[in-house]
């Protein structure tokens, strides 16, 4: 009775992969094992026999694609290196029959990407990435294009039509369910990047293929496979996984109904029998001896469950029998999981199973998709702020990806943000993001990534709504009436005089092509914690001796382009805004530096417009030489407008006067139409060059001119050289005049308003900086005029007046009148400090060839570029506050207001050390130009981009935005301030006296740690020597009591602080020497140390421990399933046994690492060499640092090796460094000890003591890690022999770094 007599034919047929040599954990191949068993080894197939599989099972595949992929896959099966054979076994046999049937199906399928999506590439680590995309390249696959612009192009909806589901360009039957309230209905915004992943699972769907979907938290992978359902209208089936599922619980489902058990299928075996689909969520937290059931049920379509029956795909092997249950046709799984590893703590689901399913990487969605996502989610929330919030996610998720921040903030959280918005329109980002992350403010570097982060962007947080810094206003001088321009007036017959002019075809040379290269531009919003008139701004990617020497912007229907160019070498950098990439040309074959004198090119831009956007006209001031560049392809013309130009120059000697040189100007007032202007200092004619006609016209002068304005299309305003004298000259307002070819120039005299005494008209003869070429509107004139006003009219500025309107001109032949805003003193370009004129070579001449003046008419502004030397400091300014560095002043005239303002703009962080030429350029470290119709943009000369908004309407729309960014305040404690004189006086600084019970004191001069009181130290008072907070709430005297504290009290108490600080200096012992060394260490390894904090925030318990082991099927009876034992369940029993402790458990103990450092005499002495010890010395510096405060987790000490000895103690483990002093003596150690040791080697000794000493301790893992030079083999050390040392002890990780090494000696 129940003893069965085994059947002659009974055999064992096991199918196992090979045990991994080396490993600790999947040595099953063991000496019991090895006698119970024939073994027979399945050897792979050789590159031709899976080329005859591949055929005989899919014919129609394309046979030049199967060949590459062979060739990659066998290519990466071969090598030895670790880092291809991690990516072989996402390539299996199964996985190249799947790819190849899909490039049957659709032959325009890219190669690239279905391996990509084979190996889930996205979740790979950086390095393994890129050496599959290396290899993949190399092999003749195209790289597929990632930007979704290109396929915005395509049409990427879904679209349902008499029965026909159609996703992008892939087509199915739409089904027909009995069971209709299955289908899954969910809200989904469709955006081009989730429909790209539908339209990647629909093809799959239709080859009969079972889907993984693989991504972060929170992407969306629900969403996207209840909508595939929904749109293909499939009942589904759901089961959620998690850690204690059992094959039990995956296959039937224990229900009680009237008192009885009752046992139900599970939605699996549902799913199976109906032809449902079978959504599986959180597969990867179940373990995967649990999951890999579902192997079978994939593979074969067979799966036996627990009480007995059998599922079958074939429905002929049934035979009517009651314990078959047969597979449904239609029946898929749809397995949902999250990737391996931290912060998601899930099992490796891909690597157990991933071959058997079609994988697709689910990833947050690019900007664009979830720009117009959330706009479906927040119809009313402004774009502005959407566009913030899904640049900074961005940011953060690339932190993720690069390990600096742990989670990867993910699509559910911004989408979170927005509805929270949209709901409460009047509660402020800054408040909202903090839903998402005040849980990290607790750690203190994380906080400050995020904070940063949120702060590039312009999310407010940390800002009050009264954090608005504007630049300080001053009034402006009266506006007066100065006199008239009189043009043409009669009786003067020189007063008119015709101008000959010719029309010629121009020369066009090449083209040449140059590479555009491509840079990010990393944009940093300035209004991040305070409200400025600086919008935003950006670096460009230039070296530390280029010079800039001209900005301007060009408009367009979508976006402004900021043209820049610099002259060392010459080069033009180009950028959109709103955009993200830089465009540069280097154009240094163009213009290389000659050999004869010093040239010291100087290059403006013109950029074109309608046709011809996105092309540039340059223009070379000495040699005269225009440059046409088409940035879209890279293509350099060079343009010769007169053939005697193309003449070489004549040399120019050293003795030559440098003034002799001509300089020749290009005027662009209407580059956007494609014409412009040329003309040559001191020069007697202008050539006009139409760049579409291909012609210039050359008009012949009687004067020689001194500067060209372009006032209007058919109206130049010319100044004689010598005299400064004005023309106007016009041209011929009908075409058919033009071939008769004559401009008529007409003198301007100026006449004062009235000739008083000692006042001759000549004397004021000025050159303008900037005439505007359009009018301001009439509004804007009679605002600054003071009049109701309408007539055309331009705006003037000067080195003698602010600003100068001309009434009338140039269209009024009329006396014009001029109304001006006149300066005290007469412009001079002066730097403010002395040493500046030795820096830069004396005074300036006249030669500066930036006037940096630009007018805004829709603002009626007119803003110039200032150095601090024409800045009235001492109105700015505070007598005791010393002004800031700065680049230059925007002046800022505002003839609507009648205002003037000063802007300071922020010094760049260095300059080029050609100062004299810096000095030609400019006045000031900054170069200015207008940037749509009310903003600007500067560019200093350290290369950084500055955007302003400077307009009072623009300004207050902006600072409305900021502040409903910002948010009402809430409930937080609220500040009331009365302003009132206190009436007490200060006397002396002192400490105070130390209350013992900390009562609160308030006002009096006696308590230390007091809050608004004068002379001690404490928090919101007067005189006191320095700041001493004792927890109490604050009472602030105002500033205007503080600011008449008498000099020699503030004196006394700087004084006092000052020792006080040189006190607590003492107390840790470091000096600012000792703190500048320690920083060259530390700085060289910050980033390391974030990046290993991370990985140290995510450690977990690796240590087994004996415990009882539930759900066996031998062992004790369990009593807690008593109950599942009486309803047939066979894992009822528990024993003793070693459990691996839970993914992300906590440690018990914590592990133990030694690190052993060399700090022989062969480190100090080739130091010079390779930097090999002061390497070492930020490796331990990295490790001190990171591993401050993880004692818990991890107990680490440090030892070297040297010929002194093997075991010099650095660091103990229990009194690791605490401080940068403890820790910057343990490097001076090191370096000493390096110094002065005898030779020799003791690194096999060091590394075998580490090891048996790391072991005796109790511990969850053990880690030893040898830091050392490859210096082995003079000493006779073979690498076995080290090898043997490393492998010693099977309980202790031991690794090896080199980290220096002559020649080959570390590969050897």
């Amino acid at each position: 009775r129940l003893i069965f007599p085994i059947h002659s034919s009974f055999r064992i047929i096991a199918l196992t992969e090979p045990p991994v040599v080396g490993s600790s954990t999947n040595q099953w191949l063991g000496p019991e094992l090895l006698s119970m068993f024939f073994f027979h080894v399945v050897k792979p197939f050789t590159i031709q026999e899976e080329i005859e599989v591949i055929k005989g099972m899919i014919p129609s595949v394309p046979k030049d694609a199967v060949d590459r992929l062979l060739r990659f896959t066998h290519g990466l099966r071969q090598t030895n290196d670790p880092t291809a054979q991690s990516l072989v076994s996402s390539l299996s046999t199964r996985q190249l029959l799947r790819i190849c049937r899909r490039l049957s199906h659709c032959p325009d399928d890219s190669l690239y990407h279905a391996v990509n999506k084979a190996c889930l590439s996205r979740f790979l680590p950086n390095l393994v990435r890129s050496y599959l995309h290396k290899n993949l390249v190399d092999f003749g696959f195209e790289a597929a294009n990632e930007d979704l612009s290109g396929t915005e192009k395509n049409d990427y909806s879904c679209t349902i039509k008499s029965g026909v589901l159609t996703i992008g360009k892939v087509s199915a039957p739409v089904y027909n369910p009995d069971e209709k309230m299955k289908v899954p209905d969910v809200l989904f915004h469709e955006n081009t990047q989730h429909m790209m992943v539908m339209e990647d699972m629909l093809k799959d769907f239709l080859l009969g293929e079972h889907l993984l979907l693989v991504g972060n938290q929170g992407v969306g992978k629900n969403k996207i496979a209840d909508r595939f359902l929904h749109l293909l209208n499939r009942p589904r089936e759901y089961l959620q996984l998690h850690r204690d599922t059992t094959v039990q619980s995956l296959t039937l489902q224990p229900s009680v109904q009237d008192g009885v058990i009752v046992y139900e299928d599970s939605p699996l075996v549902k799913a199976v029998k109906m032809g449902h689909i079978l959504v599986i969520d959180e597969a990867d937290k179940a373990p995967t001896n649990v999951t890999c059931i579902l192997k079978t049920l994939v593979e074969s379509g067979e799966m036996i469950l627990s009480d007995g029956r059998r599922i079958v795909a074939n429905p002929e092997y049934t035979e009517d029998r009651a314990d078959v249950i047969v597979m449904d046709p239609d029946f898929r799984m749809v397995v949902l999981a999250n990737r391996p590893g931290f912060p998601f703590l899930g099992n490796d689901f891909f690597g157990a199973l991933g071959d058997i399913f079609s994988c697709h990487a689910v990833d947050n969605p690019k900007p664009q998709s979830e720009l117009a996502m959330l706009s479906m989610y927040g119809p009313d929330v402004p774009k502005p702020v959407l566009q913030k919030l899904v640049a900074a996610f961005g940011d953060l998720r690339s932190l993720a990806d690069d390990g600096i921040i742990t989670y990867p903030y993910s699509t559910r959280e911004v989408v979170n943000i927005v509805k929270h918005l949209q709901k409460f329109p009047d509660e402020g980002l800054a408040n909202v993001v903090r839903n998402v992350f005040d849980f990290d403010s607790y750690n203190n570097e994380m906080r400050e990534i995020l904070i940063n982060t949120l702060h590039k962007h312009g999310i407010p947080i940390g800002a009050k709504p009264t954090s608005i810094q504007l630049a300080k206003e001053l009034p402006l001088p009266d506006c007066k009436f100065t006199g008239y321009w009189t043009t043409n007036s009669s009786g003067n017959a020189r007063q008119k005089l015709l101008c000959p002019t010719e029309t010629h075809q121009i020369t066009i040379k090449g083209p040449a092509y140059f590479s555009v290269q491509k840079y990010p531009l990393e944009r940093h919003e300035a209004r991040a914690l305070h409200f400025t008139e600086e919008q935003a701004y950006w670096r460009l990617p230039m070296n530390d001796y280029n010079i800039v020497c001209d900005v301007i912007a060009a408009k367009a229907e979508t976006a402004d382009t900021i043209y820049v160019t610099t002259c060392n070498p010459v080069s033009l950098y180009a950028m959109d805004v709103p955009g993200d990439s830089i465009q540069y040309v280097d154009l240094y074959d163009v213009f290389p530096r000659t050999v004869s004198g010093v040239w010291q090119p100087f290059v403006t831009a013109a950029p074109l417009g309608n046709l011809l956007y996105g092309q540039v006209i340059l223009h070379e001031e000495q040699s005269n030489v225009i440059l046409l560049l088409d940035l879209s392809t890279g293509s350099v013309r060079r343009i010769v407008l007169k053939e005697e130009s193309l003449e070489p120059p004549k040399k120019a000697f050293w003795w030559r006067n440098k003034e002799e040189q001509d300089v020749y100007k290009m005027c662009r007032e209407f580059s956007q139409k494609n014409w412009l202007v040329f003309y040559k200092e001191n020069g007697n004619c202008l050539d006009v060059f139409d760049v579409l006609e291909g012609h210039a016209h050359t008009i012949s002068l009687p004067i020689n001119l001194k500067s060209v304005f372009l006032v209007a299309e058919d109206r130049w305003l010319l100044t004689e050289s010598q005299t400064n004298k004005k023309f106007l000259l016009t041209k011929p307002a009908q075409p058919n005049e033009e071939e008769s070819g004559v401009c008529e120039l007409h003198a301007i005299t100026e006449e004062p308003a009235s000739t008083g005494f000692g006042l001759t008209t000549g004397s004021e003869l000025s050159i303008p900086h900037s005439v505007s070429k359009d009018q301001l509107s009439s509004e804007n004139l009679s605002a600054a005029v003071g009049q109701k006003i309408v007539s055309p009219n331009r705006i003037l500025g000067d080195e003698y007046t602010y600003a100068s309107i001309i009434v009338g001109f140039p269209e009024l032949m009329s006396p014009n009148e001029v109304y001006s805003w006149k300066r005290e003193s007469q412009l001079e370009g002066k730097r403010t400090t002395p040493t500046d004129t030795l820096f830069y070579g004396g005074q300036r001449g006249d030669t500066v060839k930036q006037n940096n003046c630009i007018t805004l008419l829709s603002a009626n502004q007119v803003v110039r570029a200032l150095p601090a030397g024409d800045v009235p400091l001492k109105e700015l300014y505070p007598k005791e506050v010393k002004p800031q560095q700065t680049a230059g002043y925007l002046e800022v005239t505002d003839l609507n207001s009648k205002k003037v303002k000063y802007i300071p703009v922020p010094s760049p962080g260095f300059l080029s050390p050609y100062t004299s030429w810096l000095s030609k350029i400019s006045d000031t470290d900054v170069l200015l130009a207008s940037l749509g119709t009310a903003g600007l943009v500067t560019v200093d000369m350290g290369g950084y981009v500055r955007l302003w908004e400077t307009g009072i309407d623009n300004l207050q729309r902006s600072l409305l935005e900021w502040k409903n960014m910002i948010g009402q305040e809430d409930g937080r404690p609220i500040q009331i301030t009365i302003q009132k004189d206190s009436g007490q006086d200060v006397s002396a600084p002192k400490h105070g006296k130390v209350d013992a019970d900390n009562t609160p004191h308030v006002g009096g001069n006696t308590w230390a740690g007091g809050t608004g009181g004068r002379d001690t130290a404490g928090l919101g008072g007067k005189g006191g020597p320095y700041r001493l907070d004792a927890g109490h709430k604050v009472y602030q005297v105002s500033q205007a009591e503080k600011d008449a504290v008498p000099e020699e009290v503030k004196r006394a108490a700087r004084e006092m602080a000052e020792k006080a600080f040189k006190q607590r200096l003492k107390e840790i012992q470091m000096s600012e020497y000792d703190a500048t060394t320690y920083e060259r260490f530390s700085g060289a390894v910050r980033r390391q140390v974030q990046s290993l904090r991370v990985i140290l925030d995510s450690l977990q318990a690796k240590g087994k421990e004996r415990q009882w082991l539930r759900h066996q099927a031998i062992g004790e009876l369990d009593d807690a399933k008593i109950i599942e034992g009486l309803t047939g369940e066979k894992a009822i029993y528990r024993r003793r046994g070693e459990l691996d402790p839970e993914l992300g458990s906590p440690q018990q103990k914590p592990k133990r690492l030694r690190l052993v450092v060399d700090v022989s005499g062969s480190m100090y002495r080739f130091n010079g060499v390779d930097g090999r010890l002061e390497r070492s010395m930020e490796s331990v510096c990295m490790v001190m640092e990171a591993f401050e405060n993880y004692e818990h987790k991890f107990k680490y000490d440090i030892v070297g090796h040297s010929g002194d000895g093997f075991n010099v103690e650095l660091v103990k483990c229990n009194k690791v460094p605490k401080n940068n002093k403890q820790r910057l003596e343990i490097l001076k150690t090191m370096h000493a000890h390096s110094q002065f040791c005898m030779s020799g080697d003791h690194t096999l000794e060091g590394t075998e003591h580490a090891i048996q000493e790391t072991a005796k301790e109790e511990a969850d893992e053990y880690f030893v890690v040898v830091l050392s030079d490859a210096n082995l083999e003079r000493y006779g050390i073979s690498p076995a022999r080290f090898a043997r040392v490393l492998t010693c002890n099977p309980q202790v990780n031991a690794f090896a770094i080199f980290i220096g090494s002559l020649g080959d000696q570390a590969e050897r």
